[in-house]
């Protein structure tokens, strides 16, 4: 990124064009506690996108937004604001699930240093991301999302509509950040991903991202103890995704095998490694876009692009913490894939 970095090449469309939008929102799981921290987020991104183009936000929840949640969200943009309560039955940990052995898998999780690994609410935030959001009736007629996470910052300005970029050049998936998990906590999830596709064969793209999923060269420890999977995934609190894809057979199909396995309650499968296993296999890797021009921070992750357009970000950095270097594995992916 150290590298002049420009908008993307192929169709894009600006603001005041009398293209029509595509059907997107700007997506957002947020509880009421974290009103600033969305209220700051949506301020950087009304700045350097949305006050051109106008997207309406759509805020979800596990129990009801407050009205002063309302009133401050509504304050921070002219786009429409929409407030959304998730059902039980995708929100409250499945019947499924056995107490006793999720009570021990936790110790054990807890036992490897793993992040919230007894936080009940963290477990069931990921299966709902994984596989739960495309599901909400108020999405059930929107193709596009933005996924915008409270507390996250936008440094560049965007200048052209993200969702007809993808749209009018035939992507499905948008990323910024190449990161590895921490395989103590997926250990099961890619032999469990390799059960499902002995089943259905069908489902893996002849052009997919396997050997991006299975590299052992840059981290063979978590190859070995994640059982085959190199950890490598796009950081998915920032992704710009084709809903029609998530709702396809192969990756719902794909979920619903995974829940029914009890991994997200048992170990702390995460949506970031399930989503990249999902793209990986069953997305044409064409499809799949790098936004190196939009430069962005979730703590303690940058992308940071040396652009004109960006400000308050430094070129080329990807973490303030020298030993989190080594976590970034964006070079795995334009070695086996691409970076259009």
């Amino acid at each position: 990124l150290l590298e002049d970095v420009g908008e993307p090449k192929g169709i894009l469309t600006r603001a005041g064009n009398a293209t029509p939008r595509a059907n997107a929102t700007l997506l957002s799981l947020v509880r009421n506690s974290e009103l600033m921290g969305i209220v700051r987020t949506m301020r950087d991104v009304e700045r350097t996108f949305n006050s051109k183009f106008n997207y309406p936000w759509t805020f979800f929840n596990d129990e009801p937004f407050t009205e002063q949640f309302k009133r401050a969200t509504k304050a921070a943009t002219r786009a429409e604001c929409r407030y959304e309560v998730i059902p039980r039955e995708h929100w409250d940990t499945p019947s499924h699930i056995n107490p006793d052995i999720e009570a021990v898998s936790n110790e054990i999780l807890v036992e490897d240093n793993i992040q919230y690994a007894k936080k009940l609410s963290y477990h069931r935030m990921c299966r709902w991301n994984s596989g739960m959001f495309y599901k909400h009736p108020a999405l059930k007629d929107i193709r596009w999302y933005w996924r915008i996470e409270p507390n996250t910052k936008y440094y560049c300005d965007i200048d052209y509509d993200v969702f007809r970029y993808m749209q009018d050049n035939d992507k499905a998936y948008g990323y910024v950040i190449n990161i590895y998990d921490s395989p103590q906590s997926i250990r099961h999830l890619w032999p469990t991903t390799m059960q499902f596709i002995a089943e259905h064969p069908e489902y893996v793209h002849p052009n997919n991202s396997m050997a991006w999923l299975t590299d052992q060269s840059s981290r063979p420890n978590h190859f070995k103890i994640a059982n085959g999977y190199s950890t490598c995934h796009f950081w998915s609190n920032f992704e710009i995704g084709d809903m029609d894809f998530f709702r396809s057979d192969a990756y719902d199909e794909y979920f619903q095998y995974l829940d029914r396995d009890g991994g997200f309650f048992y170990e702390r499968w995460g949506d970031a490694p399930i989503h990249s296993i999902g793209v990986g296999l069953f997305l044409d890797r064409s499809k799949i876009h790098w936004f190196k021009d939009i430069g962005y921070l979730h703590m303690p992750y940058y992308n940071c692009p040396q652009s004109i357009k960006c400000h308050g970000c430094k070129a080329g950095r990807f973490t303030d913490a020298e030993h989190l270097n080594r976590e970034n594995c964006l070079e795995n992916f334009v070695k086996y894939v691409h970076a259009d």
